[in-house]
């Protein structure tokens, strides 16, 4: 199928998600078709993928299997009721993903997107505390960086006051000091030093009391926020204090789930168990929107067994589009291909190459931290201050003349290959982000 070209109404039509919509319409950027681990424009540009469109397609682009599934799921059934009727891949794909999960993560609602799946979670965790009886336990903790979607629950535990400056007020969140620490540039993998950035929990709990604490919600490692990583005991401590204080820890790995670390889950990486846990994206490989939140046996039953008849709804939750047919053929595909015994260890081998790659941009012009863990990884650059966020910018447009897709947020370029990438491609990558630092350098 061809699309039409855009001209300057369609674009005032279309008011694009998270963009400089004056830039744009100077500057268009468009991609028309993808295979693999390329974006092609309409004027014929090939371009690496190098964030796996948004940390969301690890098995690339084009993937036959997940198109098969897909299609012959439209021809048996284009969609069902999500409220009191649904279908057998809805239950097929949720004893898959509570198979995949790590602990007593045993029980799985839907939705359709990371964003959903973290306003899912927010409520889950009041819903359950009401129901034990402790409904004063309604405020959030969050940490400075993070990205927990764009919901209002999102952006209130959320830590990117990007997202929340124009909005007003939100929902009685607090946040802990992102895990970012200037003796750690430049350290390959899991940086040594922040363990005892846990410990500001303390301080908030010291204010606010535990007794009114909710939940704790952190990424296992900040994306959006920069591949900002935390210590090797940083989330260990965060779920003993959260035991202690009877506070629920939940993961959000919409961004880390389904491999991008080198193994299932951050949790995984980590070794620390969450009692909630959120994904979306690769969940699907980004080819249909799905998100879901994974819940332990605690929750579950709590709510279960709540006294009342049986017709009553223990939570009054749910999308008219959860546990879609569509959505769920997509993803049993999509993690299928994700368990082959020889992906994850392919990715462990991939984030060697990367690390070497991504950390030989140390010294350029520019580049104040360089961070890495799995196959993701971000690189830091000064800011000016009266345009800090110019130098991301620029350099990712010069990227995108280069052949090479570069997300850029705030001072940080963002890098997430897909899986499927070779070793020559990910040195490519960095060869081509490397040649628009310096030419951007030398035009400053």
């Amino acid at each position: 199928m061809t699309a039409f070209p855009p001209n300057r109404q369609s674009f005032s039509s279309h008011w694009l998600a998270f963009t400089s919509n004056r830039r744009f319409h100077q500057h268009p950027k468009m991609v028309s078709h993808a295979e693999g681990i390329f974006y092609h424009t309409p004027e014929g540009h090939k371009l690496y993928d190098s964030l796996s469109g948004l940390w969301c397609t690890p098995l690339g682009h084009g993937n036959q299997a997940i198109a098969e599934a897909i299609n012959a799921q439209m021809q048996q059934l284009d969609y069902a009721p999500a409220f009191n009727v649904s279908h057998p891949l809805a239950f097929e794909l949720a004893d898959k993903l509570v198979e995949m999960a790590p602990g007593d993560l045993n029980h799985c609602l839907f939705c359709n997107s990371g964003s959903e799946a973290a306003d899912t979670a927010l409520k889950l965790a009041r819903a359950y505390w009401r129901a034990k009886g402790k409904p004063e336990k309604s405020k959030f903790i969050g940490r400075s960086k993070g990205y927990h979607g764009v919901n209002f629950g999102g952006i209130s535990v959320g830590g990117i006051g990007g997202n929340r400056k124009v909005y007003g007020q939100t929902l009685d969140a607090y946040h802990l000091p992102h895990t970012w620490l200037a003796e750690n540039c430049f350290s390959k993998g899991v940086p040594e030093v922040g363990d005892h950035l846990a410990d500001s929990l303390l301080a908030i709990l010291e204010v606010q009391d535990p007794s009114n604490i909710a939940a704790v919600m952190v990424e296992p490692m900040a994306g959006s926020g920069g591949v900002i990583i935390p210590s090797a005991g940083y989330l260990k401590r965060l779920r003993a204090l959260c035991d202690q204080h009877d506070i629920l820890l939940i993961f959000d790995e919409v961004i880390t789930g389904f491999g991008r670390m080198g193994t299932l889950f951050g949790a995984d990486y980590f070794d620390v168990q969450p009692d909630i846990l959120t994904c979306a994206k690769a969940l699907t490989n980004g080819v249909m929107p799905m998100g879901a939140v994974l819940a332990n046996t605690d929750i579950y039953h709590c709510l279960m067994e709540q006294p009342g008849d049986d017709y009553l709804i223990e939570f009054p939750h749910g999308y008219t589009y959860s546990a879609h047919p569509l959505a769920c053929a997509a993803a049993l595909a999509s993690l299928n291909q994700l368990q082959q015994p020889g992906l994850l260890p392919k990715v462990a081998d991939l984030a060697k190459v990367f690390e070497q790659a991504i950390h030989e941009l140390k010294g350029l012009p520019l580049v104040e931290d360089i961070r890495n863990i799995g196959l993701a990884g971000a690189i830091q650059l000064t800011m000016e201050s009266k345009q800090p966020l110019k130098h991301a910018s620029e350099i990712s447009a010069l990227c995108w003349q280069k052949g090479v897709y570069v997300r850029f947020g705030g001072n940080n370029l963002s890098f997430a290959p897909p899986f499927i990438c070779e070793p020559q491609d990910i040195r490519e990558i960095f060869s081509r982000v490397a040649e628009a630092i310096q030419e951007y350098d030398r035009g400053v």
